[in-house]
């Protein structure tokens, strides 16, 4: 009878060990780069013109990652309470989130963490710096609510166009960035889709761009947002390219590629309760 009873009861924990994955899973994207991940879109003369268009409205299958740590409804803009230096206006975090849940809505809830910051250069998203470290801790963070990341956005290099010796070292740079992110997050062949770019605040736009459209790194797509409408001062997407933006990175995005890593809470616990389940079963059956 006793042996019975706690059969039962490692049958309850492992149900509502899978029960509370289910019930708390999320894509969840990483939103990463500088001012045109961040959004300018609608913002001219430091202002945003607060106009939001259907395909980046909100979505109850789309949540946001807080300042603060804290998932709430998603809205334009993600990354007000991130990139706060600057006024933020739409980016392309919305419209890639509705546009791929119109492509597929089984992927459930998709939970958008922004990280991007105006103005970075690769440089200072170096392993071991404020931005590095700010982005890995607000992904653990993310992991906490439960969750399996699938992918990485990334939007920068428009910094790096000043400089000869920048433009001349972004790829590698650039590599090595995405190489300690995966490895950081224990992810080897994690999604990573980068936007060629647009615009550039120097002259070595071409360089950064060759050094974009040449890397060939695995599960790493590059978009050309090359040709894109840019607000007046010529280094920002308008609110329409964004929202083009956003399509095009939701059609780059793999579907059917496996995540193997989820929450750091049911990375292990899951399997290990499954595991003694049915070694008990086995002891107490045999």
């Amino acid at each position: 009878m006793i042996s019975l009873l706690f059969l039962y009861a490692c049958l309850f924990i492992f149900s509502t060990t899978e029960l509370t994955n289910a019930d708390t899973w999320k894509a969840i994207f990483l939103l990463a780069g500088q001012s045109n991940m961040a959004g300018r879109g609608g913002v001219v003369h430091d202002k945003w013109d607060g106009y939001v268009p259907p395909q980046s409205s909100p979505n109850p299958a789309v949540l946001r990652l807080s300042a603060d740590l804290n998932w709430q409804p998603a809205t334009e803009p993600l990354h007000r309470d991130i990139d706060y230096f600057r006024a933020c206006g739409v980016g392309p975090g919305m419209a890639f989130a509705n546009s791929l849940l119109m492509k597929d809505s089984s992927i459930g809830v998709i939970g958008l963490v922004p990280c991007a910051v105006g103005g970075t250069n690769i440089s200072e998203w170096a392993r071991g710096g404020h931005l590095y470290n700010q982005m890995i801790r607000r992904t653990q963070a993310a992991l906490e609510g439960g969750g399996t990341i699938k992918g990485l956005l990334w939007y920068q290099g428009e910094s790096d166009t000043v400089s000869r010796e920048d433009a001349e070292s972004y790829k590698r740079r650039s590599e090595r960035f995405f190489d300690h992110v995966r490895s950081e997050l224990l992810l080897p062949t994690l999604p990573i889709i980068q936007v060629a770019l647009a615009s550039g605040a120097g002259s070595y736009v071409e360089k950064v761009r060759e050094a974009q459209l040449g890397m060939w790194l695995v599960n790493l797509r590059t978009i050309d947002a090359k040709g894109l409408g840019l607000e007046p001062d010529g280094l920002h997407l308008t609110t329409p390219s964004q929202v083009t933006l956003g399509e095009m990175l939701a059609q780059a995005f793999p579907l059917a590629h496996p995540s193997p890593v989820t929450n750091n809470a049911s990375r292990t616990p899951r399997n290990f309760i499954t595991q003694i389940f049915f070694k008990l079963f086995r002891v107490l059956i045999f």
